[in-house]
């Protein structure tokens, strides 16, 4: 079995990437033909809605979303997630039904094709600069101002511990406090059961993601983002408690 989930998995990483080529042509004549804001937020729309659909029924994976109807479509969020496998980023944006922009890390440019895609659709940095940080931090401002969700794992990396989640880092959270944005918590129940982390891994299933209660910053204090850390890990903690 674990010989058949790794051909499988093979044939996903070979899929994905092949479609990732296809589907260049039309994010460059996106960029070509449309003002750049547009041109991106188009293009992500097809990666998350056309794309991602695709690839999952081509994988045999299933997305069952549970608490979708929590989600008020015109209201822009911080987004944060549960980080464990490879999957994790193609089930996000498949469950949510706008647009976000991840923040994504630096290494993933590297990648090949899927690369250039993160280069122009995610907001890029570096973990080791400081200076990197800071200007990521203004562009994701600048996009929750502009009304785009923005999604970021707190974890800061894949998860490979045996707990349920890793540690959380708190620039979710201060950037939800300095932009008084909304912060939605979703959480991927059941990965290891279709993609095993840390491992060439992949098998048919069903993949089970879940929206928390939106978590308003409002009316909270500047200097709140460790209360406020705690208060999304404990929601997204029994979020995973979810069968």
């Amino acid at each position: 079995m674990r010989l058949l989930r790794a051909i499988w998995a093979v044939y996903g990483i070979a899929l994905f990437l092949l479609m990732m080529l296809v589907s260049i042509p039309y994010l460059l004549v996106n960029m070509v033909f449309l003002p750049e804001k547009k041109a991106i937020r188009r293009s992500i729309w097809y990666l998350h809605h056309v794309f991602t659909t695709v690839f999952f029924t081509l994988i045999g994976v299933r997305i069952q979303v549970i608490g979708r109807e929590k989600i008020d479509r015109g209201q822009s969020f911080v987004l944060v997630g549960n980080h464990q496998t490879a999957l994790d980023f193609v089930a996000n944006g498949y469950a949510f039904p706008g647009v976000f922009r991840f923040l994504a890390k630096q290494e993933l440019q590297k990648i090949p094709i899927f690369g250039f895609v993160v280069k122009k659709m995610c907001l890029v940095v570096d973990r080791k600069s400081m200076s990197s940080r800071s200007q990521s931090l203004v562009a994701l401002k600048k996009e929750l101002e502009e009304g785009v969700s923005v999604f970021i794992y707190p974890e800061g990396t894949r998860n490979k511990s045996q707990e349920p989640l890793g540690h959380f880092y708190d620039g979710a959270f201060r950037l939800a406090l300095q932009t008084r944005a909304t912060i939605l918590p979703m959480v991927i129940l059941n990965a290891p059961n279709v993609c095993q982390p840390g491992q060439l891994d992949l098998w048919p299933g069903t993949l089970k993601i879940a929206f928390g209660d939106p978590i308003p910053t409002a009316d909270l204090p500047d200097d709140s983002a460790s209360t406020l850390k705690e208060q999304v890990r404990s929601a997204m903690l029994q979020l995973l408690q979810l069968p």
